[in-house]
Parts: structure tokens; sequence; C-alpha cells
């Protein structure tokens, strides 16, 4: 069993800017945990034709570490996950990465005050385990009846086939969520027939996106600050639509309507363009943004299809109305296990308790970080941290921020553990469940994976950013209940360490 400080898992956005802020502190007795054979996270998985990022590059990077040769206003995939990559190599990060090892368990030993993270390799013994798996890592298949018996190719955007030519296929796309207006696009001039499952229409709007100039890019690279004060107003423009969403939804009209135009524009004829015309309020799902989406939808080739799905035969695919579409591929785009990711059922905090059973009753944690029962445990992008309206790197650095303040508690050889007092957690997120009220998001009239079964929506921070970047400023030791070890145990860690170096 190796004995190191930190563990944390995973090295997307989350895993690499805590691993960074640790090596910038001077902290070096820790080990990143990735189950793939390179750093990147969603970012890596992600490389399905046309992947690439729905908020400005200049704002979806880390505060830190800026990028100037970013070649578009809006990144692609091959793009940001070169960035990480540069990144983690630039830090340093490397060689505290234990790449292939899938983290199976984790369990808090009380009597050591250690977590034992068991891995598909090897067992850590962690004082500190951080959780930066992020809720977007394992992708949702949906319940459908036969799909076990569909002779054809199937596969999920996140784990797209290269290797498997689609030109002249019958390909089936379920889902049109974020993925789905990107990839679709890219595979309609290559196949014979699209028929595109649609449950709910999203609201698209015009992507914004245009090439960063060679002159931009020298001006980023030898004046910083002028990148520095493009992001920032890039960041203070999409704070304000944080007020749309919680506040004032009547601005949410002048969104619908540039969408409608956007709509109306590509799609020319009125059956199809009152199928993809969204019947909630902008906002209430996730808004997307595309160019080519409705343009490619509205081909010859490309059947938009709003009757449920019943059933998956050998190489069909069966609706509500006793349709049967014949198809040869399926590709789904139905997203991921957001409100009940893979962490639910590999952690066991005091008393043995598994995390998906402390949330019986739905996620819940102190600002989104810590969870009671579950001591020294840190969660990245957990509960009600992710955005509607800004980046969620901006989230990260703020939780990072926290985690690197309780640190410098756990880092005394007196403190055993720190665990979030539940009168604190549930007055917290009490909190944060009434600001929702009222929210587009509970009230625009749509099913969305921003809410969990109990229509709670555990998953989007409500307010504004900068206000939960003052929440996390500084780590607060009062919120807590700390163990401490006996003062004969501290004398004989000291004496061990001293003996050590």
């Amino acid at each position: 069993m190796h004995e190191v400080h930190v563990a944390v898992i995973g090295t997307g956005f989350a895993g690499l800017a805590m691993a960074i802020r640790m090596k910038q502190r001077g902290i070096t007795d820790f080990v990143l945990l990735e189950r793939a054979q390179e750093v990147g996270g969603t970012w890596r998985d992600n490389t399905y034709p046309g992947a690439a990022c729905d908020v400005p590059s200049h704002l979806y990077s880390f505060s830190f570490a800026p990028n100037p040769d970013w070649t578009r206003s809006f990144s692609p995939q091959p793009e940001i996950w070169r960035y990480l990559r540069r990144t983690a190599r630039e830090h340093g990060v490397y060689p505290h990465i234990r790449f292939g090892h899938d983290v199976e368990r984790a369990d808090w030993d009380e009597e050591r005050g250690r977590w034992i993270v068991r891995t598909s390799q090897e067992t850590f013994a962690a004082k500190v385990l951080v959780s930066g798996m992020g809720p977007l890592c394992e992708p949702q298949l949906p319940d459908i009846k036969g799909l076990d018996t569909f002779q054809g190719h199937a596969f999920h955007s996140a784990r797209w086939d290269h290797d498997y030519d689609l030109t002249g296929k019958k390909v089936a796309v379920i889902g049109t969520g974020a993925s789905a207006i990107q990839f679709v696009p890219q595979i309609q001039p290559k196949v014979e027939r699209l028929r595109l499952f649609q449950r709910t229409a999203p609201w698209v709007m015009p992507r914004r996106d245009r090439p960063i100039t060679a002159v931009e890019r020298t001006l980023f690279r030898w004046f910083p600050p002028l990148q520095r004060l493009v992001r920032a107003a890039i960041y203070w423009g999409r704070e304000t639509y944080v007020i749309g969403f919680t506040r004032q939804p009547k601005m949410l009209r002048l969104g619908e309507r540039w969408a409608k135009k956007n709509l109306f524009r590509a799609v020319k004829d009125k059956e199809l363009r009152k199928k993809l015309l969204p019947t909630f309020a902008m906002g209430c799902k996730r808004i997307l943004i595309s160019n080519d989406y409705y343009p490619a939808v509205a081909q010859s080739n490309v059947d938009v299809v709003t009757d449920r799905i019943t059933e998956v035969r050998a190489n069909s695919v069966v609706t509500a109305d006793g349709t049967e579409h014949p198809v040869d591929t399926i590709i789904f785009g139905t997203g991921f296990h957001a409100t009940d990711p893979p962490s639910l059922e590999k952690v066991y905090g005091r008393g043995g308790v598994r995390l998906g059973e402390a949330w019986r009753d739905g996620m819940e944690a102190y600002k989104g970080t810590t969870i009671a029962g579950f001591p020294n445990l840190f969660m990245l992008v957990g509960p009600n941290t992710g955005l509607g309206h800004n980046s969620i790197v901006f989230m990260i650095e703020s939780q990072v921020n926290y985690v690197m303040d309780a640190l410098k508690v756990l880092g005394r050889k007196e403190v055993v553990e720190l665990d979030p007092r539940v009168d604190r957690v549930h007055a917290f997120n009490e909190r944060v469940q009434k600001q929702m009220r009222g929210t587009v998001w509970l009230t625009g009239g749509c099913e969305s994976w921003y809410l969990d079964a109990k229509g709670r929506n555990t998953t989007l921070w409500p307010t504004f950013t900068w206000s939960y970047r003052q929440l996390t400023r500084k780590f607060d030791a009062q919120a807590y209940s700390i163990r401490l070890r006996a003062t004969e145990e501290v004398a004989a860690v000291t004496k061990a360490d001293e003996a050590v170096h």
C-alpha cells in the first residue's frame, strides 16, 4: 500500500487544476489516479466529429495558464485537449500521474484517518482524497426495449468509433443535445439516410465563431494583459446572462427571438419548423449554439422523428405510431450520468456508508465541495456547482482555492480529519434551493438533466459565479468538526518524520 498525503481522481480540468496549485504551493506528496492513458478528461474522451466548446476560448482556460495560441473564438476539441496536455507538462504534473489506474473503491479508515483507495492496479492510503471525476464522465444509454437485440453497429457519441465508416449507412441518432447538434452536421453529407429521434426540441442560437488572427495571437503572446482584459470582458458579459435565468425571465425573450430567426432562416419547411421549435422557456434546458445544425437537418436525406421510441429490433427502430424505421447504425447522443455519477457506488465514508446511500434523497454538499460523513473528501464540480451561463473552469478554480486553504489545516500533524457539520451542510443547501425557486430551470416547463428524480436542481449554481468565488475564498474551519490526535500520538508521528528525514 502506497502512503500519500493527497490522492486526486481524474486528470481533466479539475484534477489538473488541483495538481498544479499543489505544485505551486510546494506540496509534492500527491498522486493523480487516471483510468485512461493520457490526461484530458471530457476533452480526451469526446472526439466525435465537430466536437467543440460552447464557452469562448479565452474564458475556457486556466487563469494561471493563459493560452495566446487559440485559433478560434470557440475552441475545437483537439485544441483544448492539446492545451491541457501542454499545461500539465509545463507545470510538471506528469510524474505524479498513475495512468491505467481505474479507481474501483475508496473507503474511509476511521482508525488510521486515511482514505484507502483501491485501483485496478494498486492500493493507496491518502490523508486527503480529491475527486476530480466530474459529472460528464460516464455516458448514459437509454432504457429501450430490445436494444440488446440490435444487429447493426451502435455507439455513444462520447465513445465515437472512428474506425467505422458511416458512408452510405442508414443512421439513427437518438438525442438532440449539445453533442448531437455538433456531430449531426458532420455526418449528414456522408450517410444515405439520417433519422434524428428528438424527444424535445432545443433552443439553438447562432454560433458567433470566428478565426483569431495571427496579429491577435502575437499581441496576446507579447502583451498578456491584453488577453486578460479580453477574458475579463467575456466573463462579465456572460455573467449578466444569469439575470435572465433567475430574476428577469423577460430578458430571455430577446434570445428566443434570435433563436427563432436562426431557425426560420435555415428551415423553410413549415412542418419541420414546427418540430424544431421548442415549447418551453429558453434556459430551462441547456442553450445550444450552432450555425450548421438547422441547415443539416433541413437536407433531403434527414428525417426528424418526434414520436417516442418504443422498441429496437434487429435492424430497425420502432416508434409509438407503429412505424418501423430501418437502420444499420445507432448513435446515442443521450448525455451522461450527471445526477447519478459513478462516485455514488465507489466511495464509502464513515461507518461504511456508501455515498449513494448518503445521497438517497438527493445530492448535497457544503459549498458544493465537502460531504457530511465523508471526512477529508473534497469533490470538485460537486452538487450545485455546474453552470448554465459561464465557464465551469472559473468554478473549479474557486473550489481549488478552498481546498488549498483546507490543506493548510490538514497539513498539521495533530489534525486527523475535517468533516462538515450536518447542520451547516443542510443550511447551505436549503439556501441554494431557496435561491433556485422561480428560476427558469424550475419554472421553464421542461424536463432536463439539471433535475434529479425528485425534481430538484442539484446540478447548477443558482446565481452569479462571483458570489461563489467569495464563498470559497477562505476555508471556514468553524463549519467543520475537527478530530485531533492525542498529544503522545503527535509526538510519535513527529519523531517518525524526523527519523525518515
